[in-house]
């Protein structure tokens, strides 16, 4: 028999992948730059369909919302009464916003509605290079508070060169590090809930990477392509070997780790082993292998060869250099105030693209988020046309 049976029903199964696949195809080209006018109309209604859940949601839960608001009032008045105990309180609040900001970095870089901002790049290793960078001009890492960590400065009494060490670099950077990396390990959440949750339920998900997922198990032993052959690898080390093969697959750079945590929600593994696992690796392992790697990379000795190297190519190199040069002078100026003094050319150069980057890549991660809601509510629509099919 070639048919399944759909709500009574009998269908032909290559139709509806026929469907599924049409309809995926439909939802694919709803993207601002094509369909602006219905995407951002899409965008709109899945935006109160969403908070219209929430709502729904947080009103079966009055007991604690009325908690939450009731604490909620309790620290509003502790933060603003005055007295002995401020002191105390912009302290936590000086480390809160701390780690709420690196954690919360974290989470975008793993988690966006199909899409991660790589805050990595943008943030954390470009923090990591300052201070690197700050602690071999200034001989120390006591940089005085505030201002660090919004602009380094050089203390008055600076220590003698050759003092700093590969370690006192990590411990200085651990903090913002590890909770960057704890965010990163809470971000990978939503995949292993959806998938545990449809296990349990039996429900078909409205998640494609799930359903992709379960594609590939039932064409498991037919794959040939390599990235086929890298999902089962890891698919088959996260079933087999558990807490251990999560671990490894979450201490090294891995793009296929939403695939872990749907493995690991689809078999049912319990959360602790999963998030204690994800959290081991991705706070702790994978965090100190690439804070070394920028630490070496931006080390004094490092940055001088990169940047004679790039004076040594053959007729771009020397123009190419200068801006560079200046650029290493001006942030040496700045860590010993000498800011003011004037800005090189070469600063605003090489600032003025970083600055770019950042913008078309929160841009970029915006246009992702809008995109992909658009393209829910439209798999909303289709599900509601064709109720007797589960659309992909």
């Amino acid at each position: 028999m070639n048919k399944e049976q759909y709500n009574g029903n009998f269908t032909d199964p290559s139709s509806v992948n026929e469907k599924k696949r049409r309809d995926r195809e439909e939802r694919q080209n709803i993207v601002l730059w094509r369909q602006p006018l219905i995407t951002l109309q899409y965008f709109s209604l899945e935006t109160l369909v969403i908070l219209k859940e929430w709502t729904s949601k947080l009103w079966h839960r009055q007991s604690i919302v009325v908690s939450f608001l009731l604490l909620l009032a309790v620290l509003t008045a502790t933060y603003y009464v005055e007295g002995a105990h401020q002191q105390y309180v912009q302290r936590i609040e000086k480390q809160f916003l701390l780690y709420a900001y690196w954690i919360g970095l974290g989470i975008l870089s793993s988690v966006g509605l199909g899409t991660g901002l790589h805050t990595f790049l943008l943030y954390l290793g470009p923090h990591i290079a300052s201070v690197t960078l700050a602690a071999y001009e200034c001989n120390s890492v006591n940089f005085p508070e505030p201002p660090y960590p919004d602009q380094i400065i050089c203390p008055d009494e600076e220590g003698t060169e050759g003092t700093i060490s590969l370690w006192s670099i990590i411990s200085k950077v651990r903090i913002e590090a590890c909770m960057w990396g704890i965010g990163t390990a809470i971000g990978e959440l939503p995949p292993y809930f959806m998938a545990r949750a449809a296990r349990l339920s039996g429900a078909e998900p409205d998640d494609e990477e799930y359903q992709e997922f379960e594609e590939m198990l039932e064409h498991a032993e037919t794959a040939q392509d390599f990235a086929s052959r890298a999902k089962l690898a890891v698919q088959n080390l996260v079933q087999k070997v558990g807490f251990f093969g999560i671990l490894a697959c979450a201490s090294i750079p891995n793009p296929l780790f939403d695939l872990a945590g749907i493995t690991c929600g689809h078999f049912l593994v319990p959360f602790w082993t999963f998030f204690g696992a994800t959290l081991i690796g991705k706070a702790i392992i994978k965090m100190h292998i690439q804070k070394l790697f920028v630490i070496v990379a931006f080390s004094k000795h490092i940055v001088e060869q990169m940047v004679a190297f790039i004076g040594a190519v053959p007729g771009i190199g020397p123009s190419l250099q200068k801006p560079f040069q200046e650029y290493l002078e001006a942030q040496r100026q700045k860590l010993h105030h000498r800011s003011e003094m004037g800005t090189p050319q070469g600063e605003n150069w090489l600032s003025w693209m970083f600055e770019k980057l950042v913008v078309v890549m929160v841009c970029y991660f915006i246009l992702s988020i809008i995109n992909s809601m658009a393209q829910s509510y439209a798999k909303r629509i289709q599900q509601r046309l064709d109720p007797k099919e589960k659309t992909k």
